[in-house]
């Protein structure tokens, strides 16, 4: 990760504000076939209240027009918007390319679909600074047709509970929910690129191993769209696998973070999802990920007795397995009382 170029890291003029100095956000976005949403991206970052931004559009080969969009854009604001290409890599390889460009001495991160309220940075900054935090963090929504939970949500102080045990429970934030100091970002070095669907859980998780001067700012100032087109949230059965590796992998590097949590509990935080994942795939009729899910949660030893009347017949060969449950699926049918 590159050293922080202090020079470079003087604040860039901001439309409307003069010369104000502040410490200047670098924010990258990966952009894949974005062309339908990057502009308003790109616009919501120029429009932020804080006055000392820069963007890093690392564009992955997009052949829809996103870059002609892009090119338009730098035009617009030269100096503030910087565009760098890559090739059919990833948003985490992007990621780490905007990185190693990156001038800021704070970072953020916004995908080339999603947005922020104008003042997100703002408020972002403002808590971080009174708090000599590393991080500061705020709620979200996601927005769209078919995004799942709608409502608005803003996450718990992590800084005043378990800070270990929550961040186990789950991902706490979205990749753009967040502010960070850039020291910190080159101590973590990055992104790691080994499990794609899980790379900002990963990112968070070394973050907490670093520091824990974390900071909530409870309101909803970062919006996830949800359009439903490949993205990485939709890959669920992919997503709790590669979860599990990552907190799995903090467990083993970090045994003296966990050392507070009893055997049970913490078995339960690092493979119960696995269980938890399975049983919301059956009760769906996701059959393939449903008897992948169980048969993991087998072999990780997150299962009770009780669940063995699942488990087991996931261990038959897949098209068994589905026969199987498409007739129990019939007979419940039948003897469900008409009307039903």
């Amino acid at each position: 990760m590159r050293q922080p170029d202090t020079k470079s890291s003087d604040s860039i003029p901001h439309a409307g504000d003069g010369h104000s100095k502040r410490e200047l956000i670098s924010v990258i976005m990966p952009c894949y076939n974005a062309a339908a949403f990057v502009e308003e991206s790109i616009r919501c970052v120029v429009n932020q209240t804080y006055p000392s931004v820069e963007i890093i559009v690392v564009d992955d080969g997009s052949t829809d027009g996103s870059v002609a969009i892009l090119d338009r854009l730098k035009t617009e604001f030269p100096g503030q918007v910087r565009l760098l290409s890559q090739h059919r890599k990833g948003p985490y390889p992007a990621r780490n390319r905007g990185l190693r460009e990156a001038r800021g001495s704070l970072i953020a991160f916004l995908d080339a679909d999603d947005f922020w309220a104008p003042d997100c940075l703002e408020k972002l900054y403002a808590a971080l600074a009174s708090n000599a935090a590393d991080c500061a963090y705020c709620g979200w929504q996601n927005v769209g047709d078919g995004a799942p939970g709608q409502e608005p949500y803003v996450p718990p102080a992590y800084e005043d509970e378990d800070t270990i045990a929550l961040f186990l429970k789950s991902c706490p934030w979205p990749i753009h929910a967040a502010l960070v100091r850039r020291e910190i970002v080159e101590a973590i070095e990055g992104f790691s690129e080994r499990r794609f669907s899980a790379m900002d859980y990963d990112f968070w998780l070394k973050l907490i191993a670093r520091t824990r001067h974390i900071v909530r700012v409870s309101e909803v100032l970062a919006f996830y769209r949800w359009h439903g087109r490949g993205q990485i949230s939709s890959g669920k059965w992919r997503q709790t696998m590669d979860a599990y590796t990552v907190r799995r992998d903090f467990v083993r590097k970090h045994p003296d973070l966990v050392s507070h949590l009893d055997v049970p509990a913490l078995k339960n935080l690092v493979a119960g999802e696995l269980l938890r994942a399975a049983y919301r795939a059956y009760w769906k009729r996701d059959l393939v990920s449903a008897q992948g899910l169980f048969r993991e949660a087998l072999i990780r030893g997150a299962w009770r007795l009780a669940d063995l009347k699942y488990i087991l017949p996931a261990l038959l060969p897949g098209p068994i397995f589905r026969a199987f449950l498409g007739m129990v699926d019939s007979q419940r049918s039948a003897l469900a009382p008409k009307g039903e």
